[in-house]
């Protein structure tokens, strides 16, 4: 149980983080204040892929019910988080047919989802341990 949960959350992570790298829009610039929103959406993704590849990193080793439960947790919430920057929270280009709005929100909801039933299922699984 634990190899499989580690290395499905560690995929995750690193799609959450490696997939708007690609897939933001193109017109870069290198002024902080005139940025895209899905560059900033971007970076984001940075920030909760690394800790949710840390939580798959530490299910490796978690070998009690409480460990489980809190990597669980942290696991639920930054698969929320992963849905809510591209969608609620900074958000992505307005155009209808740049690449941050055909390609990249629609690729973080599914990995976001993912890392939530995958999250969400460990809790469930977690409650049937003995220790």
């Amino acid at each position: 149980m634990n190899k499989f949960f580690g290395i499905t959350l560690i995929v995750l992570a690193a799609a959450i983080a490696i997939v708007p790298q690609f897939t933001q829009c193109k017109s870069f610039s290198s002024d902080l204040a005139s940025k895209m929103p899905c560059q900033q959406s971007a970076s984001a993704e940075l920030v909760v892929g690394a800790p949710l590849a840390a939580v798959g990193a530490s299910v490796f080793s978690m070998k009690r019910r409480s460990g489980f439960w809190g990597l669980s947790f942290i696991g639920i919430v930054l698969g929320v988080s992963a849905i809510l920057i591209p969608t609620m929270l900074i958000g992505v280009c307005p155009g209808g047919l740049m690449h941050c709005n055909v390609l990249m929100r629609p690729l973080l909801i599914l990995l976001g989802a993912s890392t939530f039933i995958v999250s969400g299922w460990m809790l469930a699984l977690s409650r049937n341990l003995k220790y």
